[in-house]
């Protein structure tokens, strides 16, 4: 069964209404080792692009993963990217910003970690923090010290919307490719889940308070 991007996928400018959107999707395999046999198809598919990729050295690919908590970010990275070669390939997780990243424009963290040409850059989250995270938390908003910019001001977050559309514009214009993932799921099954972390002693690490 052949996957149809076109059902995951969402064009510019159209609309999402994550509430509208399927949390569970039908089964594209029909056992576990179907499954192992289709992920080790199309991770050594994506390894020879890989190679292609590094030896012509003209362009660069971003993974830009964004979820909501316990949707499954770092699985996906792991399972998918694990026949890459290492040495062209780089990870960057974005947490909350240390202090000196605060002394910065938004941009600056995660620009730094920018995957150069031949490389492949994964960003496990990303710039669009800032206009998520940022907004529920508006400490971290006056933590960044910004003049005249309170955190009721809608101006401030179409001002970053405008600066990341132009930022990947410019990627775009100079050879990187940018690929973004967002991993949906219900409030249900992610309450489920971090029940399941509380219960699992190889997991129970990745539950904390912020997470309540």
């Amino acid at each position: 069964m052949k996957i149809d991007t076109k059902d995951f996928r969402v064009g510019e400018g159209d609309q999402v209404k994550l509430h509208k959107w399927p949390t569970r999707v039908k089964s594209f395999y029909q056992s576990k080792e179907h499954y192992e046999t289709l992920l080790a198809e199309h991770v050594a598919q994506l390894s020879k692009q890989q190679k292609l990729l590094y030896a012509s050295d003209r362009h660069a690919v971003l993974l830009i993963f964004q979820a909501m908590d316990a949707a499954g970010k770092d699985g996906a990275i792991q399972h998918v990217m694990s026949g890459i070669n290492p040495q062209g390939c780089q990870v960057s997780s974005f947490k909350h910003p240390s202090a000196a990243e605060l002394e910065h424009d938004f941009l600056w963290r995660t620009t730094r970690d920018l995957p150069e040409r031949g490389r492949i850059g994964i960003f496990n989250r990303s710039y669009y923090e800032e206009v998520l995270i940022v907004r529920v938390h508006p400490d971290i908003l006056r933590s960044e010290s910004i003049p005249e910019t309170p955190h009721h001001d809608k101006k401030i977050w179409q001002g970053r919307y405008r600066s990341i559309v132009d930022l990947e514009k410019h990627l775009h214009a100079n050879g990187t490719r940018i690929i973004k993932f967002f991993l949906h799921l219900s409030k249900d099954e992610q309450r489920k889940r971090f029940l399941a972390r509380i219960d699992d002693v190889d997991k129970n690490w990745k539950f904390s308070e912020a997470d309540i």
